[in-house]
């Protein structure tokens, strides 16, 4: 039985080309949306608006609750962590985008990669989404089990244009969140459906394996037939055996055949005994 292997090819990759283009001006505007929300730009006046209208529950009760000695926690819609979390996560987006596509470029973000992390970011995103759409119930009067009245309504129907504005950008903000969960859970979609091999990934595998396992018993013959104590004792007598003359044994040059018939005659060459004679001029 073969072993499992996850091919590096992806099976759409023009599919990727264009969630990657896309996914860039979503990215940048989510990080623009939440930055300038961020720490507390509008959260609290849409709370107060919603609240004059009874679509939710009013800032006044929280003060209310303490007052009375019975604490009531903020709802998460209008709490800090929503606004907080958000500009997070759409930091660590753009910083994965930067990465992903660097490595998509070089043909290294292979679809078992792209799996983990798209499935890290819809975890991540759908937590935001849901953040985004928590119920307000501190105010028994004013109760909504649904998303927040500046999603499903108008903005028109706010008290003044500044608030209109802040329902819009809080609107849009949303809006991207959405997006950005439905982009990345297409890419997980995508780098799932391309760690099944074809058939004929699957055939250059195996033939690959072949090649491997041929040029394994072709390095080795003697050795996969040996036990390992075998295996030891032949490399130890290989070890063993007389080093070549001239590399490992400390002499400066191998000895040839020539140098042995030379050093043979050394000895009846006259001029090596004998100082030169100057020849008379």
């Amino acid at each position: 039985m073969g072993r499992i292997f996850f091919p590096k090819q992806w099976r759409l990759s023009k599919v990727i080309w264009a969630l990657l283009i896309l996914e860039f001006p979503f990215t940048v505007a989510n990080l623009a949306l939440f930055g300038i929300a961020s720490p507390n730009l509008y959260r609290t006046i849409l709370w107060q608006e919603g609240g004059e209208h009874g679509f939710n529950s009013d800032p006044s009760t929280i003060l209310y609750a303490y007052a009375n000695y019975q604490p009531v926690k903020i709802p998460v819609v209008w709490s800090s962590f929503n606004t907080q979390f958000n500009l997070v996560i759409g930091v660590l987006s753009m910083f994965i985008y930067l990465t992903k596509f660097t490595m998509f470029i070089l043909h290294v973000f292979y679809p078992i990669v792209s799996l983990f992390t798209h499935f890290l970011l819809v975890a991540l995103w759908a937590v935001s989404v849901h953040v985004q759409t928590a119920p307000d119930t501190i105010d028994p009067k004013r109760i909504n089990n649904g998303a927040p009245w500046y999603i499903t309504k108008n903005c028109d129907i706010s008290s003044t244009k500044l608030i209109k504005g802040y329902c819009m950008q809080a609107k849009s903000a949303f809006a991207v969140s959405v997006v950005m969960l439905i982009l990345f859970s297409i890419h997980a979609i995508v780098g799932m459906w391309s760690l099944f091999p074809t058939k004929e990934q699957r055939m250059e595998h195996a033939a690959r394996q072949a090649e491997k396992k041929a040029e394994k018993e072709k390095m080795s013959p003697i050795s996969e037939s040996m036990s390992p104590e075998q295996q030891w004792q032949h490399m130890w007598e290989l070890q063993q055996l007389p080093r070549t003359p001239g590399t490992a044994s400390g002499m400066k040059s191998p000895m040839t055949p020539r140098t042995r018939a030379f050093n043979s005659l050394g000895g009846d060459l006259p001029l090596r005994e004998h100082e030169y004679q100057s020849f008379p001029r």
